[in-house]
Protein backbone atom coordinates (compact mmCIF):
# COMPACT_ATOMS: atom_id res chain seq x y z
CA UNK A 1 0.00 0.00 0.00
CA UNK A 2 1.53 3.25 -1.04
CA UNK A 3 1.75 6.38 0.94
CA UNK A 4 -0.73 8.12 -0.56
CA UNK A 5 -3.16 5.54 -0.19
CA UNK A 6 -2.45 5.17 3.79
CA UNK A 7 -2.60 8.55 4.41
CA UNK A 8 -5.89 9.30 2.08
CA UNK A 9 -9.16 9.99 4.18
CA UNK A 10 -11.27 7.07 4.69
CA UNK A 11 -14.65 7.20 3.39
CA UNK A 12 -16.67 4.81 5.21
CA UNK A 13 -19.65 2.21 4.16
CA UNK A 14 -22.40 4.92 4.61
CA UNK A 15 -20.35 7.94 3.50
CA UNK A 16 -19.95 5.93 0.39
CA UNK A 17 -23.60 4.73 0.43
CA UNK A 18 -25.15 8.25 0.50
CA UNK A 19 -22.26 9.75 -2.52
CA UNK A 20 -23.38 6.57 -4.66
CA UNK A 21 -27.35 7.12 -4.14
CA UNK A 22 -26.47 11.16 -4.97
CA UNK A 23 -25.00 10.46 -8.13
CA UNK A 24 -27.45 7.55 -9.17
CA UNK A 25 -30.57 10.51 -8.33
CA UNK A 26 -31.94 8.61 -5.41
CA UNK A 27 -31.38 10.50 -2.61
CA UNK A 28 -33.96 12.73 -4.08
CA UNK A 29 -36.23 12.98 -7.27
CA UNK A 30 -34.12 14.69 -10.28
CA UNK A 31 -35.72 17.79 -12.55
CA UNK A 32 -33.28 15.63 -15.68
CA UNK A 33 -34.43 15.01 -18.73
CA UNK A 34 -35.26 11.40 -19.55
CA UNK A 35 -32.30 11.56 -22.17
CA UNK A 36 -30.35 13.86 -19.74
CA UNK A 37 -30.24 10.53 -16.99
CA UNK A 38 -29.72 7.76 -19.67
CA UNK A 39 -26.77 9.70 -20.44
CA UNK A 40 -25.72 10.82 -16.54
CA UNK A 41 -26.15 7.39 -15.31
CA UNK A 42 -24.01 5.59 -18.80
CA UNK A 43 -27.10 3.41 -19.87
CA UNK A 44 -29.90 1.50 -17.66
CA UNK A 45 -29.92 -1.87 -17.46
CA UNK A 46 -32.66 -3.63 -19.80
CA UNK A 47 -32.34 -7.29 -19.66
CA UNK A 48 -36.05 -6.85 -19.94
CA UNK A 49 -38.81 -4.27 -21.39
CA UNK A 50 -39.50 -2.36 -18.24
CA UNK A 51 -36.72 -1.87 -15.97
CA UNK A 52 -35.32 1.64 -17.68
CA UNK A 53 -38.74 2.58 -17.32
CA UNK A 54 -38.97 1.34 -13.40
CA UNK A 55 -35.34 3.06 -13.20
CA UNK A 56 -36.27 6.29 -14.23
CA UNK A 57 -39.54 6.45 -12.28
CA UNK A 58 -37.37 6.20 -8.76
CA UNK A 59 -34.79 8.60 -10.21
CA UNK A 60 -36.83 11.23 -12.11
CA UNK A 61 -39.71 14.17 -10.89
CA UNK A 62 -42.34 14.15 -13.33
CA UNK A 63 -41.38 10.84 -15.43
CA UNK A 64 -43.89 9.27 -17.97
CA UNK A 65 -43.36 6.07 -19.60
CA UNK A 66 -43.90 7.89 -22.86
CA UNK A 67 -41.40 9.86 -22.45
CA UNK A 68 -38.36 7.03 -22.56
CA UNK A 69 -40.80 5.41 -25.48
CA UNK A 70 -40.96 8.78 -27.67
CA UNK A 71 -36.98 8.62 -27.49
CA UNK A 72 -36.87 4.92 -28.34
CA UNK A 73 -39.31 5.72 -31.35
CA UNK A 74 -37.25 8.40 -32.23
CA UNK A 75 -34.12 6.72 -32.43
CA UNK A 76 -32.71 9.03 -29.74
CA UNK A 77 -32.24 5.65 -27.59
CA UNK A 78 -31.55 2.60 -28.04
CA UNK A 79 -31.70 -0.96 -26.98
CA UNK A 80 -27.97 -2.80 -27.27
CA UNK A 81 -25.56 -5.28 -25.28
CA UNK A 82 -23.02 -3.27 -23.86
CA UNK A 83 -21.46 -3.61 -20.04
CA UNK A 84 -20.88 -6.93 -18.87
CA UNK A 85 -22.29 -8.73 -22.20
CA UNK A 86 -26.25 -7.24 -21.32
CA UNK A 87 -28.61 -5.28 -22.70
CA UNK A 88 -28.55 -1.66 -21.65
CA UNK A 89 -30.85 1.74 -22.39
CA UNK A 90 -28.15 4.12 -24.00
CA UNK A 91 -28.11 7.71 -25.78
CA UNK A 92 -27.61 7.19 -29.38
CA UNK A 93 -24.39 8.93 -28.85
CA UNK A 94 -23.04 6.78 -26.10
CA UNK A 95 -24.19 3.33 -28.13
CA UNK A 96 -21.51 4.67 -30.76
CA UNK A 97 -18.68 5.44 -28.48
CA UNK A 98 -19.53 2.69 -25.75
CA UNK A 99 -19.98 -0.22 -27.32
CA UNK A 100 -16.33 0.51 -29.09
CA UNK A 101 -14.81 0.86 -25.97
CA UNK A 102 -16.36 -2.49 -24.27
CA UNK A 103 -15.61 -4.53 -27.74
CA UNK A 104 -12.73 -6.31 -25.76
CA UNK A 105 -15.07 -7.31 -23.62
CA UNK A 106 -17.11 -8.86 -26.55
CA UNK A 107 -13.92 -10.74 -28.16
CA UNK A 108 -12.97 -12.04 -24.75
CA UNK A 109 -16.66 -13.56 -24.78
CA UNK A 110 -16.28 -14.93 -27.87
CA UNK A 111 -13.40 -17.48 -26.76
CA UNK A 112 -16.29 -19.67 -25.10
CA UNK A 113 -17.44 -20.52 -27.70
CA UNK A 114 -14.83 -21.68 -29.62
CA UNK A 115 -15.71 -25.19 -30.32
CA UNK A 116 -18.94 -24.58 -32.02
CA UNK A 117 -17.29 -22.10 -34.13
CA UNK A 118 -14.46 -24.46 -35.66
CA UNK A 119 -14.42 -23.44 -38.96
CA UNK A 120 -15.76 -20.46 -39.20
CA UNK A 121 -14.26 -16.91 -40.72
CA UNK A 122 -15.29 -14.44 -38.07
CA UNK A 123 -14.44 -11.67 -40.29
CA UNK A 124 -16.84 -13.11 -43.33
CA UNK A 125 -19.45 -14.14 -40.68
CA UNK A 126 -19.42 -10.20 -39.61
CA UNK A 127 -19.88 -9.00 -43.44
CA UNK A 128 -22.51 -11.59 -43.78
CA UNK A 129 -24.59 -10.70 -40.63
CA UNK A 130 -23.87 -6.86 -41.27
CA UNK A 131 -25.46 -7.78 -44.85
CA UNK A 132 -28.27 -9.92 -43.45
CA UNK A 133 -29.77 -7.31 -40.98
CA UNK A 134 -28.93 -3.90 -43.09
CA UNK A 135 -30.99 -5.70 -45.40
CA UNK A 136 -33.61 -5.82 -42.98
CA UNK A 137 -33.92 -6.22 -38.92
CA UNK A 138 -33.89 -10.34 -38.11
CA UNK A 139 -34.08 -12.43 -35.18
CA UNK A 140 -31.77 -14.35 -33.64
CA UNK A 141 -33.47 -17.06 -34.69
CA UNK A 142 -33.67 -15.71 -38.44
CA UNK A 143 -29.86 -14.80 -38.35
CA UNK A 144 -28.82 -18.03 -36.89
CA UNK A 145 -30.91 -20.23 -39.40
CA UNK A 146 -29.30 -17.78 -42.18
CA UNK A 147 -25.36 -17.77 -41.33
CA UNK A 148 -26.07 -21.95 -40.89
CA UNK A 149 -26.55 -22.37 -44.53
CA UNK A 150 -23.17 -21.27 -44.47
CA UNK A 151 -21.33 -22.87 -41.85
CA UNK A 152 -24.17 -25.99 -41.69
CA UNK A 153 -21.68 -27.74 -39.45
CA UNK A 154 -20.80 -24.86 -36.70
CA UNK A 155 -23.12 -24.47 -33.76
CA UNK A 156 -26.67 -22.46 -34.68
CA UNK A 157 -26.64 -20.16 -31.42
CA UNK A 158 -22.36 -19.89 -31.52
CA UNK A 159 -23.22 -18.63 -35.04
CA UNK A 160 -25.34 -15.63 -33.97
CA UNK A 161 -23.71 -14.86 -30.53
CA UNK A 162 -20.82 -14.71 -33.09
CA UNK A 163 -22.55 -12.05 -34.66
CA UNK A 164 -23.86 -10.10 -31.33
CA UNK A 165 -20.15 -10.26 -30.11
CA UNK A 166 -18.97 -8.74 -34.02
CA UNK A 167 -21.65 -6.60 -34.80
CA UNK A 168 -23.15 -3.61 -32.63
CA UNK A 169 -26.83 -4.51 -32.83
CA UNK A 170 -29.52 -2.77 -31.60
CA UNK A 171 -33.32 -4.01 -30.57
CA UNK A 172 -35.85 -2.09 -33.39
CA UNK A 173 -38.86 -0.61 -31.89
CA UNK A 174 -41.38 -1.41 -30.92
CA UNK A 175 -39.63 -3.93 -28.65
CA UNK A 176 -38.70 -1.72 -25.70
CA UNK A 177 -41.84 0.65 -25.40
CA UNK A 178 -43.71 0.81 -23.00
CA UNK A 179 -47.12 -0.57 -23.33
CA UNK A 180 -46.17 -2.42 -27.03
CA UNK A 181 -45.21 -6.08 -27.50
CA UNK A 182 -42.76 -7.41 -30.00
CA UNK A 183 -39.95 -9.96 -30.39
CA UNK A 184 -36.53 -9.41 -30.37
CA UNK A 185 -35.52 -7.84 -34.25
CA UNK A 186 -31.70 -6.42 -34.62
CA UNK A 187 -30.17 -4.31 -36.80
CA UNK A 188 -26.50 -2.82 -36.46
CA UNK A 189 -26.12 0.50 -34.76
CA UNK A 190 -24.72 2.35 -37.19
CA UNK A 191 -27.89 1.54 -39.89
CA UNK A 192 -30.82 2.21 -37.18
CA UNK A 193 -29.13 5.30 -36.43
CA UNK A 194 -28.04 6.58 -39.69
CA UNK A 195 -24.48 7.82 -38.66
CA UNK A 196 -21.00 5.65 -38.65
CA UNK A 197 -19.78 4.34 -35.51
CA UNK A 198 -17.22 6.25 -33.61
CA UNK A 199 -13.27 5.45 -33.15
CA UNK A 200 -12.53 3.48 -30.81
CA UNK A 201 -12.11 5.90 -27.43
CA UNK A 202 -9.53 6.39 -25.22
CA UNK A 203 -11.35 5.46 -21.62
CA UNK A 204 -10.78 8.48 -19.91
CA UNK A 205 -13.78 10.25 -20.55
CA UNK A 206 -15.63 7.55 -19.56
CA UNK A 207 -13.68 7.37 -16.10
CA UNK A 208 -14.86 10.85 -15.38
CA UNK A 209 -17.79 9.64 -16.24
CA UNK A 210 -18.28 6.50 -14.11
CA UNK A 211 -17.31 9.13 -11.08
CA UNK A 212 -19.75 10.99 -11.88
CA UNK A 213 -22.32 8.46 -11.60
CA UNK A 214 -21.01 5.90 -9.52
CA UNK A 215 -17.99 7.35 -7.75
CA UNK A 216 -16.10 7.42 -5.70
CA UNK A 217 -14.66 4.02 -6.52
CA UNK A 218 -11.85 2.02 -7.41
CA UNK A 219 -9.90 0.99 -10.22
CA UNK A 220 -11.59 -2.69 -9.84
CA UNK A 221 -15.24 -0.98 -9.15
CA UNK A 222 -14.98 0.34 -12.79
CA UNK A 223 -13.93 -2.42 -14.83
CA UNK A 224 -16.49 -4.42 -12.82
CA UNK A 225 -19.08 -1.92 -13.80
CA UNK A 226 -17.76 -2.35 -17.86
CA UNK A 227 -16.54 -5.93 -17.64
CA UNK A 228 -12.97 -4.63 -18.75
CA UNK A 229 -9.55 -5.19 -17.77
CA UNK A 230 -6.58 -2.74 -17.78
CA UNK A 231 -8.00 0.35 -16.69
CA UNK A 232 -5.32 1.37 -14.02
CA UNK A 233 -3.53 3.40 -16.78
CA UNK A 234 -6.57 5.50 -17.62
CA UNK A 235 -6.84 6.40 -13.82
CA UNK A 236 -3.07 7.09 -13.20
CA UNK A 237 -3.27 9.36 -16.40
CA UNK A 238 -6.38 11.34 -14.66
CA UNK A 239 -4.81 10.92 -10.85
CA UNK A 240 -3.45 14.71 -11.00
CA UNK A 241 -7.04 16.11 -11.48
CA UNK A 242 -8.90 13.81 -9.40
CA UNK A 243 -9.02 12.73 -5.75
CA UNK A 244 -8.80 9.83 -3.65
CA UNK A 245 -9.46 7.79 -0.67
CA UNK A 246 -9.68 4.53 0.53
CA UNK A 247 -12.14 2.39 1.80
CA UNK A 248 -12.63 0.85 5.24
CA UNK A 249 -10.47 -1.84 3.98
CA UNK A 250 -7.85 0.46 2.58
CA UNK A 251 -8.57 0.08 -1.21
CA UNK A 252 -8.10 3.06 -2.49
CA UNK A 253 -11.02 5.37 -4.77
CA UNK A 254 -10.88 7.79 -6.85
CA UNK A 255 -13.49 10.47 -7.62
CA UNK A 256 -14.04 13.95 -9.05
CA UNK A 257 -13.52 16.93 -6.78
CA UNK A 258 -16.72 18.74 -7.12
CA UNK A 259 -18.77 15.49 -7.42
CA UNK A 260 -21.05 15.58 -4.17
CA UNK A 261 -20.33 13.58 -0.92
CA UNK A 262 -23.50 13.95 1.45
CA UNK A 263 -22.95 13.18 5.23
CA UNK A 264 -23.75 9.74 5.89
CA UNK A 265 -26.79 10.77 8.05
CA UNK A 266 -28.44 12.32 5.00
CA UNK A 267 -32.15 10.96 4.64
CA UNK A 268 -32.41 8.28 1.99
CA UNK A 269 -36.07 8.00 0.74
CA UNK A 270 -37.46 4.75 0.45
CA UNK A 271 -36.95 3.36 -3.39
CA UNK A 272 -38.62 0.52 -5.87
CA UNK A 273 -36.19 -0.44 -8.19
CA UNK A 274 -35.75 -2.92 -11.07
CA UNK A 275 -34.56 -6.05 -11.11
CA UNK A 276 -30.46 -5.62 -11.92
CA UNK A 277 -30.44 -1.90 -11.45
CA UNK A 278 -27.30 -0.72 -12.42
CA UNK A 279 -26.73 0.46 -8.71
CA UNK A 280 -26.29 -2.90 -7.26
CA UNK A 281 -23.90 -4.14 -10.37
CA UNK A 282 -21.80 -1.59 -10.69
CA UNK A 283 -18.66 -1.46 -7.91
CA UNK A 284 -16.60 -4.75 -6.98
CA UNK A 285 -17.16 -4.21 -3.38
CA UNK A 286 -20.81 -3.99 -3.58
CA UNK A 287 -21.33 -3.35 0.38
CA UNK A 288 -21.67 0.23 -0.07
CA UNK A 289 -25.45 -0.69 -1.22
CA UNK A 290 -25.68 -4.39 -0.56
CA UNK A 291 -25.37 -5.87 3.14
CA UNK A 292 -23.31 -9.04 3.41
CA UNK A 293 -26.88 -11.17 5.31
CA UNK A 294 -28.73 -9.81 1.84
CA UNK A 295 -25.86 -10.92 -0.41
CA UNK A 296 -27.72 -13.41 -2.95
CA UNK A 297 -31.76 -12.68 -1.79
CA UNK A 298 -32.74 -10.95 -4.44
CA UNK A 299 -32.31 -13.69 -6.72
CA UNK A 300 -33.53 -17.43 -6.59
CA UNK A 301 -32.04 -19.56 -9.54
CA UNK A 302 -31.92 -17.84 -13.11
CA UNK A 303 -35.14 -15.76 -11.45
CA UNK A 304 -34.13 -12.10 -10.71
CA UNK A 305 -36.51 -9.86 -8.33
CA UNK A 306 -37.11 -6.09 -8.30
CA UNK A 307 -35.45 -4.29 -5.47
CA UNK A 308 -36.44 -2.58 -2.69
CA UNK A 309 -33.82 0.07 -0.84
CA UNK A 310 -35.13 1.58 2.67
CA UNK A 311 -32.32 3.55 3.98
CA UNK A 312 -30.04 3.57 1.43
CA UNK A 313 -29.37 -0.11 1.56
CA UNK A 314 -30.78 -3.13 -0.03
CA UNK A 315 -33.59 -4.02 2.23
CA UNK A 316 -36.08 -6.72 0.17
CA UNK A 317 -37.45 -7.50 -3.05
CA UNK A 318 -41.08 -6.57 -4.61
CA UNK A 319 -43.09 -7.66 -7.69
CA UNK A 320 -46.32 -6.16 -9.49
CA UNK A 321 -49.45 -8.83 -9.37
CA UNK A 322 -52.59 -8.24 -11.50
CA UNK A 323 -53.83 -6.39 -8.36
CA UNK A 324 -51.34 -5.82 -6.07
CA UNK A 325 -47.76 -4.11 -5.20
CA UNK A 326 -46.40 -6.95 -3.02
CA UNK A 327 -43.62 -5.70 -0.82
CA UNK A 328 -41.45 -8.33 0.90
CA UNK A 329 -38.88 -6.52 3.32
CA UNK A 330 -35.99 -8.77 4.38
CA UNK A 331 -35.99 -7.41 7.95
CA UNK A 332 -38.29 -5.71 10.27
CA UNK A 333 -39.26 -1.98 8.98
CA UNK A 334 -40.43 0.29 11.38
CA UNK A 335 -44.07 1.44 11.17
CA UNK A 336 -42.23 4.77 9.62
CA UNK A 337 -40.46 2.65 7.27
CA UNK A 338 -43.25 0.91 6.16
CA UNK A 339 -45.87 4.24 5.67
CA UNK A 340 -42.73 5.51 3.63
CA UNK A 341 -42.55 2.43 1.28
CA UNK A 342 -46.20 2.60 0.70
CA UNK A 343 -46.09 6.32 -0.30
CA UNK A 344 -43.12 5.22 -2.73
CA UNK A 345 -45.09 2.71 -4.15
CA UNK A 346 -48.63 4.66 -4.41
CA UNK A 347 -45.48 7.39 -6.36
CA UNK A 348 -44.39 4.34 -8.65
CA UNK A 349 -48.06 3.22 -9.22
CA UNK A 350 -49.20 6.55 -10.31
CA UNK A 351 -46.39 7.18 -12.59
CA UNK A 352 -45.95 4.22 -14.84
CA UNK A 353 -49.83 2.97 -13.96
CA UNK A 354 -52.15 5.94 -13.60
CA UNK A 355 -55.60 5.38 -13.03
CA UNK A 356 -55.17 1.41 -12.21
CA UNK A 357 -56.20 0.06 -9.20
CA UNK A 358 -53.54 -1.58 -7.12
CA UNK A 359 -53.27 -2.54 -3.51
CA UNK A 360 -50.11 -2.57 -2.09
CA UNK A 361 -49.24 -5.53 0.28
CA UNK A 362 -46.38 -6.91 2.84
CA UNK A 363 -46.08 -10.13 2.19
CA UNK A 364 -44.04 -12.94 0.07
CA UNK A 365 -42.13 -12.52 -3.50
CA UNK A 366 -39.27 -14.39 -3.64
CA UNK A 367 -40.20 -18.34 -4.05
CA UNK A 368 -43.43 -17.24 -5.53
Amino acid sequence: MTKTTTSAPVLGIRALNRATLDRQLLLRRSGLSAKAAVGHLLGLQAQNVKPPYHALAARLDGFTPEALARLMADREVVRIVTMRSTIHTHTAEDCLTLRPLVQPARDRELTHFRKGLDGVDLDRLAVLARELVEAEPRTMKQLREALLAEWPDADPQSLAIAARCKLPLVQVTPRGLWGSSGQVALTTAEHWLGRPAEPVPAPDATVLRYLAAFGPASVKDMQTWAGLTRLREAFERLRPQLLTFRDENGVELFDLPDAPRPAEDTPAPPRLLPEFDNLLLSHADRTRVVPKEYWGRSWQGNQAYCTLLVDGFLAGVWRLTADALVVEPFGRLTRAQREDVSAEGERMLGTLHPGTPYDIRFGTVVGK
